[in-house]
């Protein structure tokens, strides 16, 4: 007969196993770091965030629910010009590609190929948001940018993991509270919707920085941040992927960059050293002392659309190892608390015209992302 320390051993043993070995224990979610693009990103080269979960799935574009067996999840992010709403949820395939199969993802895309799938999808998906929808233009954000992202740019997938009791608290929070747009694009942009859910899930972790950024919240420094807070908690499990941009509609997009960098390594450097070379100092030092972060591995894995269900594995052992130790040069140093259960605590991009840049107005050179 065993006795009671036996018994007891082994029963903490099986729940240990249950929680590491369980598939519904823990899933995904993926910070999506997106490239600039066109005339708006070559001025505004900080780009846009959004989040992808895997077991929050959209009920409507402004309704979350738990994900049924087979679903890819969605991703939420906040944007302009989208009918007075606040954030929006698209499922993930069609926020990459305008489609719901794969099969139908093409190769090599034209502007009325672009267009032609993005408004096949609003007539079957979008119409809760409204009849009177815009496209959008390349200084203001509408309705396209939900559907067919990876037609503009490049993107980069932050795969970490996440619990049942933080993804639904996450969908009672955003279900409850008013989804109305507040958007200024300097404290509540996309970057500042992320930061704002990222410390749903790791409190009090994701803080706006005065350097590099001027106070601001860009998508580059809160993925940055999300990296360091990984090296410190290896529970986080983060993974970093590529997804391409799909090449025909555009010139390829531009890299992410946060302020000091945007102003610092273009021509707008040279009316700023002419005007105050004193400022242009300054930002050159502060660039090189805080702004300098790398944030994607060598070798990332490429994600396509055969292949997104990788999103929602676990990872590897070793897999994007480098990944884990990318070297955070002098950035701007920040509190990063345990993992946390999620408290209760309250929580514009581009159109197949509109050009991107939806965190913060940095000057850059109209080159390079330009269409």
């Amino acid at each position: 007969m065993l006795s009671i320390r036996p018994v007891r051993l082994l029963v903490l043993f099986l729940l240990v196993a249950m929680a590491l070995f369980c598939p519904c224990c823990r899933a995904q979610a993926a910070l999506l770091m997106e490239e600039p693009y066109g005339f708006f990103g070559a001025v505004n080269p900080t780009g846009h965030n959004a989040i992808y979960f895997e077991r929050i799935c959209a009920e409507s574009p402004v309704r979350l629910r738990r994900c049924e067996p087979g679903e890819l999840g969605a991703v939420i992010a906040r944007y302009q010009g989208i009918d007075g709403y606040d954030w929006v949820a698209i499922p993930l395939l069609p926020y990459l590609y305008a489609v719901e199969n794969p099969a139908d993802v093409p190769d090599h895309v034209d502007r009325a190929t672009v267009m032609r799938l993005r408004n096949r999808y609003r007539e079957t998906h979008l119409q809760i948001l409204g009849d009177h929808l815009v496209p959008g233009n390349f200084l203001h954000g509408g309705w396209t940018q939900l559907a067919g992202a990876a037609y503009e740019r490049r993107i980069y997938a932050f795969r970490f993991a996440t619990t049942p009791e933080q993804d639904d608290a996450l969908i009672r929070e955003l279900n409850a509270a008013p989804n109305r747009t507040r958007f200024n694009l300097l404290y509540r942009n996309c970057a500042d919707f992320s930061r704002e859910i990222l410390n749903l899930y790791f409190p009090r972790s994701f803080r706006r920085s005065i350097f590099p950024d001027a106070g601001a919240t860009t998508p580059k420094q809160i993925t940055w941040k999300l990296e360091r807070y990984a090296r410190k908690h290896p529970q986080t499990r983060l993974t970093v992927f590529e997804i391409p941009q799909i090449p025909g509609y555009r010139r390829h997009s531009g890299s992410v960059k946060g302020i000091d960098e945007a102003f610092v390594t273009s021509a707008w450097a040279v009316p700023i050293v002419i005007a105050n070379p004193y400022l242009a100092g300054g930002l050159f030092v502060d660039y090189l002392v805080r702004g300098r972060y790398h944030l994607v591995p060598r070798h990332p894995q490429v994600l396509g659309p055969d292949n997104l269900a990788e999103l929602t594995m676990p990872r590897a052992p070793n897999q994007n190892a480098e990944s884990a130790s990318i070297s955070a040069q002098s950035a701007p140093q920040t509190a990063t608390p345990s993992v946390q259960d999620l408290p209760s605590a309250s929580p514009d991009t581009p159109s197949s015209e509109q050009d991107d840049g939806d965190a913060l107005p940095s000057p850059r050179p109209s080159g390079g992302a330009n269409e």
